[in-house]
């Protein structure tokens, strides 16, 4: 007798089921598919104990007759395709055959449907695979699919599900998917009898992001759309300060459909340098449509995994997009305050409470408090003042003024001297610089470090006329470290060393766009070990690689580079070229674009040692011409190492914690 056995046709059916279904989440998502293309524009979904024992899926689609609604759970029965051809020109979400054979196979199982013209509906009951029959049902129209004891006839299955709260977790997040992918239908989702998630199906997608992640997520969103090689990019990209600490809020639809892509979050993830921490990932909500024949979505037997034919432009064009998006944002975080707190008691109001009777000490020490400067209340010899704070941890400390001295040969500043002083009211205030000259005193401000070379950056510091009308006023310096800046109805609290350092960083990125191709000849050709495919794609792409600076011969196991990129140093030759063979091998960007990457991160270094630095005092000069960098350039919102470079505090947000609104 032979070894090889035929399966019998139940055996097999749960053989392909296990493939398809394997908890309620795929069983709800297979069945919101089915709407989906059956063309409703409402959706309920309603689950009972995680989905186990009871998931209902209703729609107003387009039904089934009597004599579909058998044929519907066999294997391979599908009304989305029908030759081989229409393979390459995919647009429905389902088109294997398999979804509802593979649920009525595991499962006990109701479908009720009905078409718009028949004048009444049916109704089938199969158990475990095997129909128990077909009656007509008044229903309205469309269809609904009651799946009932789900694995029930197969228990060593069943054992491996999770907790019932934890089944709920995965159905409401694939639910939440499947509504941000077509925010034109209404979607419902019950769980247990309460409403967890429901949308409006109005077309607009930021109103689904809306009911699916909130307000606060949904506020802090940039628009974005571009179409690059016949590839459309559209949808919204996270602001800088709405980032995560994980993956969970990047979301890619492509033709509609929800998919999880290597290539597109590599792609979002580039394209947010200099503007997130490393740490820190980046939201989004981006739709891909692209031509069908490019794509292959049956590469995963739940089709959340698929296939491009070229990566390098679904690459490039999620990049560019996300980019554009970032450097034409010029949303700034708001500075938010705690409800203020009301006065207790009945009928209590702010102006009756009770004012604290005190001996007069307190009051004099308050008094010193206040009109005393911050750096003559501490006094200690200049060997043990504290170092002021960084701007960033780690660099060295320069400001832009003392790089500026240092190349023009200036001798450098004298130290910030103590100033002590006792204004009353009828005597009036005058400026630091002022009094600074007035009377000068022994310095105390800050030890004295060696000033170290920094690559070159050109600073330039505006002397804005007196009688020039700007449309803000600087009102002054906290801490040597913000500036605090009126403009209209907000007021603008500026970072001055992240917005310096920022400023910095475009002028030197738009210095490195504007130049030509020019390279640096190497006396002696650097030997770079490689491996046989990375010898091969350098080869490949040479003239491509070759464009952006290199030049070089390739042999069995190494790279001979004689010409490299004007500005690169020969120590990053080895990683950059690795770098772009690796991604020009998966298709995941050009070597122009490769380049452009890491030369950014070098300028990282540059901007940061040659901006100003928080702690310091600098002069009025300066700060002016900070704010008015700042105020031509809007979309400067974060520094290159992601964090903010100004916060904004409404008018009204102030006058709410005074209680003037």
């Amino acid at each position: 007798m032979g070894k090889i056995n035929v399966l019998s046709f139940a055996v097999a059916n749960l053989i392909a089921a296990g493939e398809v279904v394997d908890r309620p989440s795929s069983v709800i998502k297979e069945l919101l598919e089915n709407a989906i293309d059956s063309g409703a524009d409402r959706i309920a979904v309603e689950i009972q104990n995680g989905g186990v024992t009871y998931m209902r899926v209703s729609d107003n689609g387009c039904g089934m007759t009597p004599e579909d609604l058998p044929i519907s759970i066999r294997r391979h029965a599908t009304s989305k395709i029908r030759e081989a051809e229409d393979l390459e020109k995919i647009m429905t979400l389902g088109f294997r055959g398999e979804a509802l054979a593979a649920i009525a196979s595991v499962s006990d199982m109701r479908i009720i449907s009905k078409t718009k013209d028949a004048e009444v509906g049916a109704m089938l009951e199969a158990h475990g695979g095997e129909i128990v029959g077909v009656s007509e049902r008044a229903c309205s129209d469309g269809t609904t699919v009651i799946v009932e004891n789900l694995f029930a006839n197969v228990p060593a299955r069943r054992k491996f599900l999770k907790k019932d709260v934890t089944e709920s977790m995965a159905v409401s997040a694939l639910v939440e998917k499947i509504a941000l992918s077509k925010p034109e239908i209404g979607f419902r989702l019950i769980v247990d009898g309460n409403m967890r998630l429901e949308t409006v199906g109005d077309g607009n997608l930021k109103n689904a992001v809306y009911s699916v992640f909130g307000r606060d997520f949904s506020t802090r969103l940039i628009e974005t759309e571009m179409e690059l090689d016949g590839i459309r990019v559209h949808g919204y990209v996270g602001r800088s300060d709405n980032v995560r600490a994980n993956r969970n809020y990047q979301n890619f639809f492509i033709n509609g459909r929800y998919v999880k892509s290597k290539t597109a979050g590599a792609a979002l993830e580039q394209a947010y340098r200099s503007y997130i921490p490393p740490e820190k990932f980046p939201c989004c909500v981006l739709f891909l449509t692209i031509h069908p024949a490019a794509v292959d979505v049956n590469v995963h037997p739940a089709k959340l995994e698929v296939k491009f034919s070229n990566e390098r432009p679904v690459f490039e064009a999620i990049y560019y997009a996300v980019r554009n998006a970032l450097e034409n944002n010029q949303a700034r975080p708001e500075m938010t305050f705690e409800p203020p707190k009301k006065a207790t008691g009945i009928g209590a109001r702010l102006s009756d409470s009770e004012i604290p009777i005190s001996d007069g000490r307190e009051e004099a020490l308050t008094k010193r408090q206040i009109t005393i400067p911050l750096h003559e209340m501490v006094k200690k010899p200049a060997a043990e003042a504290p170092t002021p704070p960084r701007g960033n941890g780690g660099f060295e400390r320069m400001s832009a003024a003392e790089y500026v001295r240092m190349s023009s040969g200036q001798a450098a500043p004298k130290p910030r001297e103590e100033i002590k002083r006792e204004p009353t009211p009828a005597t009036p205030v005058k400026p630091a610089s002022a009094i600074r000259e007035d009377k000068p005193s022994e310095a105390v401000s800050h030890p004295a470090e060696p000033i170290r070379e920094v690559p070159s950056v050109s600073v330039e510091v505006a002397h804005p006329e007196p009688s020039v009308s700007r449309p803000y006023r600087i009102i002054g310096e906290a801490f040597y470290c913000y500036v605090l800046v009126e403009t209209e109805d907000k007021l603008l609290v500026i970072d001055k060393h992240a917005a310096h350092e920022r400023i910095l960083f475009e002028r030197l990125k738009a210095k490195m766009r504007e130049e030509s191709k020019a390279s640096q000849i190497l006396m002696l050709p650097l030997e770079i070990m490689m491996t046989s495919d990375e010898i091969q794609t350098l080869a490949e792409f040479r003239e491509e690689i070759e464009a952006i600076g290199f030049a070089f011969q390739t042999g069995k196991y190494t790279a001979s580079v004689t010409e490299i990129p004007d500005g690169l140093s020969p120590e990053a030759v080895s990683d950059m070229l690795t770098v772009i063979a690796d991604r020009l091998k998966n298709n995941t960007g050009s070597a122009m674009l490769t380049r452009d990457m890491v030369f950014e991160k070098a300028l990282y270094q540059a901007s940061c040692k040659a901006a100003i630095k928080a702690g310091r005092e600098y002069s009025r000069e300066q700060i002016e011409w900070l704010v008015g960098e700042m105020m031509k350039l809007p979309d400067i919102t974060v520094c290159p190492h992601g964090r903010p470079v100004a916060m904004e505090l409404s008018k009204k947000n102030i006058d709410r914690q005074f209680e003037r609104s």
